[in-house]
C-alpha cells in the first residue's frame, strides 16, 4: 500500500452506485460531494446517462479517480474493489455493509474483498463504512448530514454513528478536525495505518479516536510509540465489560481482547485513554493548542472562593501539584491583592475584582519560575467583562508560553468570551474538574513524549532444550505441563531449585541424597493441579525419609484419583520462604496483542489480593523494572517493616527471560511461575554470595501443539570457502 495523504486530498472522487433516488446512500454521499468538495466528482453507475446533473460513466475504469466510493450492494462490491484494482483506483472506500459484521457468508465475502485489495496493493477503507471526509479540500465523502469545520485535530472511529453525532456537536461548540474516517470493519487499513499518517502530517497536531477493538495490537504499539514522540493520541476504548465486548462484535465484527491487555498495550503505545467523549474532546483541546508545561505544578488565579477549593481538590487527584509561589511572587501578591484575598495558592483575588486586578494577577503567578501551568477560574459578576478577560488569558498565555486552561463559570455570557479562547487554542470549561483534567492530560502526554524506548534484551538461551520440552505435550495427549517442564526454565536461564522428577522410590532416595538439606517432595501429575489439596506436597522431608515419603505421595494420588496419570515425584531442593517474598511472573496469550506478561505477589496470596501489573510482550529491561514498582507490594521487595529487600534485579531479569520465551515459541498459550521467590540479598543470614538471587519454585503452562515449530538454528550457515584461482580454472575441454 502507498501513502494516505490522495486518500485525504484527492482532485478526483468516483461515486460506484451514485444515484438521483431519494434517501439512498449513493445520493447522499454524492449531494455532500457537491456541496463543498473542491474537485471533480464523478458518478459511476451503467444505469444511468447523468446524475444530479452529473455526467455519468459505465465503469470505474472510465472515472479516471484518485479515490473511489463504493456504494453497491454487498453481492457485487468485491467486483466492484476488482474493477477499481483493475483501473488503478489506488484508493477505495466501502462503505456497504453485510460483510464480516453479519457472520458466515458475510465473512467469506469480507475475505474476498481482502484478497482482492492485497492483488492490487489497495489503501482499502471498510467496508462497513460512513466514509470519509478532509477539510484540506473541503471534502465529504460521507453519508452523514455535516461537514466537519477546518481544524488540526484528526479522528478515527470504528462507529460512523459516533462520528455523525460527535461533528454535530463540534459544529455547535467551534471545533474544527484536518481528516475523519470511518473505519468501519478494517479489512484493509487499520488504526495503526491512520496513525502512521497522520503522524508524519504536520497539519495533524492531535489524533483522536473510538476503537472497539486493536486487531494487531504489536503492530498499533511499535507504530503509535513512534508517532507520539511528536503527536498526542487520544482514544476510547470501548468493550471493557463483557457485555460490551459482546456487543462491539455484533457491531463491526470485532473480537475483543482482555481488558489488561488493552490498558497495558495502549500505555506501552503511549497512547492517553479517555473514558468518555467528554474527557476525549477536553484533551484533545488541550493538546491540539497549547505548549507543553515545564513542570507538574499549577497555579489557580479565581474570584471566586468556593470553586477555587473544588479546583484544588481536583489537582490533589490528578498527577499535578499545586504550585508554591516564590517569595517575590507572594510579596507582589501581598501588594496587589485586597487584605481579604489570599495570597498563597489557590490565589483568591475576591468577588469584587475588575480585569485589570484578574490580569495582573495571572500575570504574576505565570511569571513565577514554579509554575509550569495556570487555571483562569472565574464567576460572572457585574464588574467583569468575560470577553476582556479572554483577550488578557490569551495575551499573557502568548507572553508567558504556558499553558492555560479557562474555566468561565455561566451560560450565555460566556459565549463570546469562549470564541475568543477557542480561536486562540485556550479551551475553556465550565467545571473546574475537566480544566485540571485536561491540565493533567497535557502533563502525561510530556511525559509520553519524553520516554526513550529500549531494544529488549537478546539473552543467550538454549531454544533446542526449550522445545524438546514443550514437544513433550505430543507424546501424551494433554496440552498441560507441571513441574515436569522446570527444564524449559533452565534453557532460558531462569533459577530453579537443584532436584529432579523420579518414578522410583529408591531413585528419591538418591536425589534427595545430593541436596544439602532437607528437601521438598510432590506429585506430579497432569491430572492433578491443587497437589496441596489432597496432600501431595511434603515440605522438610530428610534424606532417610524420601523413601517413605515417595510411597505415601503415590499412594494418596491413586486414592484420590485411580485414573490419574502419575508421572512421578518431584525431589527439590528447599527454598526459604520465610525471609524470601514469593512472587508471581505469568503469561496468557492475548488474541490481538500477544503474550501478556503479568507479574505480582505469588504463592497462594495471588487469587484473593490480585495485586498484579501486565506488559505486552516482549518487554525491555526499563518496563520490566517498572511492573516491580507499580504493584501495591512493591515495598516488601524493597525492605519493609524491618525485612531485608530481596533481588529485584532477579525478579527484572526473569520477567526479562519469560518475555523472550513466550516471544520465541507462540505455541505457549499460558504459563505461570508461581511462586518466583525473590531471595533476600544479603542472603537473609549473610553467609554466602550463592544464597542470593531468585528461584523459580513451581511452572505450570499450557501448550499449543498446532503451533509448536522448532526453533532456527541460532547461527547463520557459515559462508562457502571461496574458491582458489587453481579451482576457477576450467580443466581442459570444459568449455565454460
Amino acid at each position: 500500500m502507498g501513502t494516505l495523504s490522495e486518500l485525504f486530498a484527492p482532485d478526483r472522487v468516483a461515486v460506484i452506485g451514485a444515484t438521483a433516488r431519494e434517501g439512498s446512500i449513493g445520493r447522499a454521499i454524492t449531494d455532500n460531494l457537491l456541496a463543498d468538495f473542491d474537485g471533480t466528482v464523478v458518478p459511476v453507475n451503467p444505469n444511468y446517462d447523468e446524475v444530479l446533473g452529473l455526467d455519468c460513466v459505465d465503469s470505474v475504469g472510465e472515472a479516471d479517480a484518485d479515490v473511489a466510493i463504493v456504494v453497491v450492494p454487498p453481492g457485487i462490491a468485491v467486483d466492484a474493489v476488482e474493477g477499481c484494482g483493475e483501473a488503478g483506483v489506488e484508493n477505495v472506500v466501502v462503505i456497504t455493509a453485510g460483510f464480516g459484521e453479519t457472520g458466515g457468508e458475510g465473512a467469506a465475502r469480507e475475505r474476498e474483498l481482502t484478497e482482492v485489495a492485497e492483488r492490487y496493493d489497495l489503501n482499502l477503507v471498510g467496508p462497513n463504512s460512513l466514509g470519509v471526509m478532509s477539510t484540506t479540500k473541503m471534502m465529504n465523502a460521507t453519508f452523514g448530514p455535516d461537514n466537519a469545520l477546518p481544524g488540526n485535530i484528526s479522528f478515527m472511529s470504528q462507529s460512523g454513528a459516533f462520528i455523525t453525532a460527535v461533528l454535530d456537536w463540534a459544529n455547535d461548540e467551534g471545533i474544527g478536525f484536518k481528516d475523519v474516517v470511518s473505519l468501519g470493519n478494517k479489512a484493509v487499513l487499520d488504526e495503526a495505518d491512520f496513525v502512521d499518517e497522520w503522524g508524519d502530517d504536520p497539519d495533524t497536531d492531535v489524533v483522536i479516536g473510538y476503537l472497539e477493538g486493536i486487531e494487531h495490537g504489536r503492530e498499533f504499539i511499535d507504530t503509535a510509540r513512534e508517532v507520539t514522540q511528536d503527536t498526542p493520541i487520544v482514544l476510547v476504548k470501548s468493550g471493557r465489560t463483557e457485555a460490551g465486548a459482546q456487543a462491539a462484535s455484533s457491531h463491526t465484527g470485532t473480537i475483543a481482547g482482555s481488558e489488561q491487555a488493552y490498558e497495558a498495550g495502549l500505555d506501552q503505545a503511549g497512547v492517553l485513554r479517555a473514558e468518555g467523549v467528554q474527557e476525549l474532546f477536553d484533551a484533545s483541546q488541550m493538546l491540539a493548542g497549547q505548549p507543553l508545561p515545564d513542570s507538574d505544578t499549577v497555579a489557580v488565579v479565581t474570584n471566586a472562593g468556593g470553586p477555587g477549593v473544588m479546583t484544588t481538590d481536583a489537582v490533589g487527584e490528578s498527577e499535578l501539584r499545586m504550585a508554591s509561589f516564590e517569595d517575590e511572587t507572594l510579596e507582589t501578591f501581598g501588594e496587589n491583592l485586597p487584605e481579604e484575598g489570599n495570597i498563597y495558592n489557590p490565589v483568591d483575588i475576591v468577588g469584587d475584582a475588575d480585569i485589570d486586578r484578574f490580569e495582573s494577577a495571572l500575570d504574576t503567578a505565570l511569571g513565577d519560575e514554579n509554575v509550569g501551568s495556570a487555571i483562569v477560574l472565574s464567576a460572572p459578576t457585574a464588574v467583569l467583562d468575560y470577553e476582556e478577560l479572554a483577550e488578557a488569558t490569551v495575551e499573557l498565555r502568548e507572553k508567558h508560553d504556558k499553558p492555560v486552561a479557562a474555566c468561565f463559570m455561566g451560560g450565555d455570557s460566556v459565549a463570546p468570551a469562549a470564541d475568543v479562547l477557542s480561536e486562540a487554542g485556550v479551551p475553556n470549561y465550565f467545571d473546574p474538574a475537566r480544566a485540571v483534567e485536561s491540565l493533567d492530560a497535557l502533563l502525561r502526554y510530556k511525559r509520553i513524549s519524553e520516554r526513550e524506548y529500549d531494544a529488549p534484551t537478546e539473552f543467550d538461551v538454549d531454544r533446542e532444550r526449550a522445545f524438546e520440552v514443550l514437544s513433550r505435550v505430543e507424546e501424551r495427549g494433554d496440552n498441560r505441563l507441571g513441574v515436569e517442564a522446570m527444564g524449559l526454565l533452565d534453557a532460558y536461564g531462569i533459577p530453579t531449585p537443584q532436584g529432579d522428577i523420579v518414578d522410583d522410590a529408591s531413585d528419591a532416595v538418591a536425589v534427595a541424597q545430593d541436596i544439602d538439606g532437607d528437601v521438598v517432595m510432590k506429585i506430579v501429575s497432569p491430572d492433578i493441579l491443587h497437589k496441596s489439596d489432597i496432600g501431595g506436597v511434603k515440605v522438610g522431608v530428610a534424606n532417610e525419609d524420601a523413601y517413605d515419603a515417595y510411597e505415601d505421595l503415590v499412594t494418596r494420588a491413586r486414592n484420590y484419583q485411580p485414573d490419574a496419570d502419575i508421572i512421578g515425584v518431584q525431589v527439590q531442593e528447599m527454598v526459604d520462604l520465610e525471609d524470601g517474598v514469593e512472587t508471581i511472573v505469568g503469561m496468557n496469550r492475548d488474541p490481538q496483542f500477544g503474550p501478556l506478561l503479568m507479574f505480582g505477589l505469588g504463592g497462594i496470596f495471588v487469587e484473593v489480593m490480585e495485586d498484579t501489573t501486565f506488559r505486552v510482550a516482549p518487554v525491555a529491561e526499563s518496563e520490566a523494572r517498572e511492573m516491580t514498582r507499580e504493584v501495591k507490594s512493591a515495598p516488601l521487595l524493597r525492605g519493609a517493616r524491618g525485612r531485608d529487600p530481596v533481588d529485584v534485579d532477579g525478579v527484572v531479569e526473569t520477567i526479562q527471560r519469560l518475555s523472550q520465551l513466550v516471544d520465541d515459541f507462540p505455541a505457549i498459550v499460558e504459563l505461570d511461575i508461581n511462586p518466583l521467590v525473590a531471595l533476600p540479598t544479603d542472603g537473609g543470614d549473610g553467609e554466602t554470595e550463592d544464597d542470593r538471587g531468585v528461584a523459580a519454585v513451581d511452572v505450570r503452562l499450557t501448550v499449543d501443539p498446532d503451533a509448536l515449530a522448532h526453533p532456527e538454528a541460532d547461527e547463520e550457515p557459515a559462508e562457502p570457502e571461496p574458491e582458489t584461482p587453481e579451482e576457477l580454472e576450467a580443466p581442459e575441454g570444459d568449455t565454460r
